[in-house]
């Protein structure tokens, strides 16, 4: 992974053991509270980063995050 560039574009290449750790600590992490749930889910859309199978950008991502974060404030999608 390279940092952010003079440019602002971001790099990130696939490192499966980045996918492997970010996803385990998701599942330690996920527990019967909307909370840990919410930061769970957080941290798996983050690993699709580093996830070679997965094509998506950080903006994606941050896209994503923003409507978990709105979804929960709403207390959920059936809102």
């Amino acid at each position: 992974m390279t940092s952010d560039d003079a440019d602002g574009s971001f790099d990130a290449d696939p490192d499966p053991e980045r996918v492997a750790v970010l996803r385990e600590v998701a599942d330690d992490v996920r527990g019967e509270t909307s909370e840990s749930k919410q930061l769970a889910n957080i941290l798996y859309r983050t690993s699709d980063l580093y996830d070679e199978d997965e094509e998506t950008t950080p903006e994606e991502i941050v896209r994503n995050v923003k409507f978990i974060l709105e979804v929960n404030e709403r207390g959920g999608l059936g809102r």
